[in-house]
């Protein structure tokens, strides 16, 4: 999952309108080139110029297909993907967030992959990432990026306050927090209130915002109240930064980080690059990277993220075989060595993650916290679920509403979004 994605709508909205989409108002010439349509929703600045220049190699690899490529920015990419797909004029193939990928599948907009060239390397790719692309037992989404949360933290400082290893429970995160603001007078952590990071206390303490296989609303189980009152514990003691309930958030905690003046975040591996442009970090080793501390269960694990490759179900034959094979080339060991190099996000299989791609601390670092990553439920509508959770998290955080009126109203408000769900 990314957040705080940059780009100007102006001209992805004029490019949208200037790009013929999927099916047959491709701009197909009779007897020349098939012409498919890819959405890219990735940072347009940072990460957009890597896949540019992939498409220019597959270009000129098959020379029977030209790719389209528009960069869509992240935030709009999922309701224009709907309404296009709902008229019948979606691109051939979208770069999906993981948790969009089970909803279009429900809706039919996405064409399942089992058994095509786009998937004919399905073994490469790490089980959990397949698992996340499938909609009742189909898969609708080819592994692209993958991420995860990790405890981020700046060894220099954990050094100078005599801390060897990193917190390996939330008890033992507000002890560092404590001695580090002793020994520095820094803030040794600082929390987000968004309920994406509040994610991993929910899985420490063995639960979730829902239990799929039995149908219910769980944000308001003990085992979540537990989870939330450690989350929010942390936002009050020595060496721990007051939460931020500003629109700003995002950017004074990370921020805050990569300047030196506070020790520890939970992070994904979409900052690694603006990690490195900050003061800390000019040397890229004082960059420690740690699971998500434990629970009181003794489990710790962060929400698996990232995006896949998805073709639209609507696109005619031929632009359904030409998007199968970019699908398959972009999704390469050798496309997605490069993509890790040039963009410093995590590859997909493993066997990208070569003897230069592991020479980044970063990509490294988070290589080995993938493993303790939970991958998301095939519930179409689980990514919504934590809508209400940011609307009740900021408020909770900011002493504004009590832990258990927050949660209560959670609860109502994604029992809308769930039906069928019982509380």
């Amino acid at each position: 999952m990314r957040r705080g994605i940059a780009a100007t709508a102006l001209v992805a909205s004029l490019a949208l309108a200037a790009t013929a989409c999927g099916g047959s108002d491709s701009g197909d010439e009779a007897d020349g080139p098939v012409t498919i349509t890819w959405w890219d929703t990735s940072n347009a600045t940072n990460e957009a110029p890597t896949y540019q220049a992939l498409v220019k190699e597959f270009e000129a690899a098959n020379k029977g297909i030209k790719v389209k490529y528009v960069n869509v920015p992240f935030d709009q990419a999922q309701n224009k993907f709907d309404t296009a797909a709902g008229s019948k004029g979606a691109p051939d193939v979208l770069r999906s967030e993981v948790g969009w990928t089970p909803a279009f599948a429900k809706k039919g907009f996405f064409a399942p992959l089992d058994g095509t060239e786009a998937l004919k390397d399905q073994a490469a790719f790490q089980p959990s990432l397949i698992e996340q692309a499938k909609y009742e037992g189909k898969t609708y989404g080819v592994p692209f990026t993958t991420d995860t949360l990790a405890l981020v933290y700046n060894k220099e400082l954990f050094e100078k306050a005599g801390i060897k290893e990193a917190p390996k429970t939330w008890d033992d995160l507000k002890k560092a927090a404590a001695t580090i603001k002793d020994k520095t007078g820094v803030d040794g952590y600082w929390g987000s209130t968004q309920a994406y990071y509040a994610q991993s206390f929910l899985y420490g303490e063995g639960t979730d915002t829902v239990d799929v296989d039995a149908k219910k609303i769980t944000v308001t189980s003990p085992e979540a109240k537990k989870a939330y009152s450690t989350w929010k514990s942390l936002f009050s003691g020595k060496g721990l930064h007051r939460a931020d309930t500003t629109a700003d958030a995002y950017a004074h905690i990370q921020e805050a980080f990569v300047s030196g003046k506070v020790a520890s975040i939970v992070q994904g591996p979409w900052e690694i690059t603006n990690f490195y442009k900050g003061s800390a970090f000019k040397d890229k080793n004082n960059l420690g990277i740690a699971t998500v501390p434990a629970g009181s269960t003794g489990k710790a694990g962060a929400p698996t993220g990232g995006h896949n490759l998805s073709v639209y179900a609507g696109s005619d034959a031929a632009h359904q075989k030409a998007s199968m094979k970019f699908v398959n080339f972009m999704t390469s060991a050798k496309a997605q060595e490069t993509i890790a190099l040039k963009n410093s996000t995590l590859p997909t299989r493993e066997d990208a993650y070569t003897d230069e791609v592991t020479a980044d601390p970063g990509i490294a670092g988070y290589q080995g916290v993938l493993a303790s990553a939970q991958p998301r439920p095939a519930l179409p509508e689980y990514s919504s679920l934590w809508g209400p959770l940011d609307d009740e998290l900021i408020k909770i955080a900011g002493g504004k509403e009590s832990l258990d009126k927050g949660l209560g109203n959670a609860e109502t408000a994604i029992a809308k979004l769930v039906p069928d769900f019982s509380k």
